[in-house]
């Protein structure tokens, strides 16, 4: 006869998955699981579309804006940042050679102009920095293209090449900055409530200022999307329909798909946007 002290004691349950996500891999799932799936989940990835020219200048001004800080003080210029365009520059994606180099032109001039508004004497705490932070639900990582130090306080920047301009209320809305700011803050160990996007074709800056409140209703959103793909990941079987598993969601986004030709669905939605068609006239 056992003992009080012979008996076995209650097994802890087993911690709970997280969730490994970045901001991407959740608005991905909330655009389209069916693109989800082939994104994060098919091995081997299925066969992408053409690349994208827009994406092309977008990577090629990152890029720029990542090794001008490289740079020893003395040639941080506007004319090595915009050489920094040239010499790195991405030609997937354009209509032809003409249209590359027009582009290229025109990047090279934004940049230039954009690093004029930088003291480079005041380097940035982190440049494409990767910041993390776990909640209950999920291991958030991400890469801040610039982080700053602006009085004590680290500042998120994310710099914006698309056609829209962006707006404050753009910023409030964005749950990838808001989640950026958030691990920013548990991983420099430093507050971070302040979020920028920098649009180089027009120089704005949109910005927004969370407060603990404003970034907590973020967080809650991303365990959410998170709980939701990985409850729907460990609900597939193998045998399963996967197309049923991970529905489509067809609409404007199709023509931009990178799988659109794996999706009868999304081919339905309408036609296919050209390489070239998210460049600004």
């Amino acid at each position: 006869m056992s003992t009080p002290d012979q008996r076995e004691l209650p097994l802890d349950p087993p911690p709970r998955r997280l969730f490994s996500c970045s901001p991407s891999k959740l608005m991905t799932w909330v655009d389209c699981p069916r693109r989800f799936r082939f994104t994060y989940l098919d091995r081997p990835t299925p066969i992408k579309g053409p690349p994208w020219g827009h994406l092309s200048y977008g990577t090629s001004v990152h890029n720029a804006l990542r090794a001008w800080w490289d740079l020893p003080l003395n040639r941080r210029t506007p004319e090595s940042a915009g050489e920094l365009v040239r010499t790195g520059w991405l030609v997937d994606g354009f209509r032809d050679d003409a249209q590359s180099e027009q582009w290229k032109h025109r990047a090279a001039t934004q940049v230039s102009d954009y690093v004029t508004s930088i003291d480079p004497e005041h380097d940035p705490v982190g440049v494409e920095r990767t910041v993390a932070l776990r909640t209950d639900k999920l291991a958030f990582s991400g890469r801040v293209d610039r982080i700053d130090e602006r009085g004590g306080n680290a500042v998120v920047v994310d710099y914006k090449t698309g056609r829209s301009v962006p707006r404050d209320t753009d910023v409030r809305a964005s749950m990838a900055l808001a989640l950026y700011a958030e691990a920013t803050s548990r991983t420099l160990r430093k507050p971070s409530r302040r979020v920028e996007l920098h649009h180089l074709p027009t120089g704005t800056v949109a910005a927004w200022d969370h407060n603990d409140e404003s970034i907590a209703r973020h967080v809650r959103r991303a365990d959410s999307i998170g709980d939701e793909a990985l409850q729907t990941i460990q609900r597939a079987k193998p045998d399963d329909d996967a197309d049923a598993a991970f529905p489509a969601k067809p609409g404007s986004l199709c023509a931009w798909c990178d799988f659109r030709s794996h999706c009868p669905e999304g081919q339905k939605a309408g036609p296919a946007h050209k390489p070239w068609d998210g460049l600004q006239s």
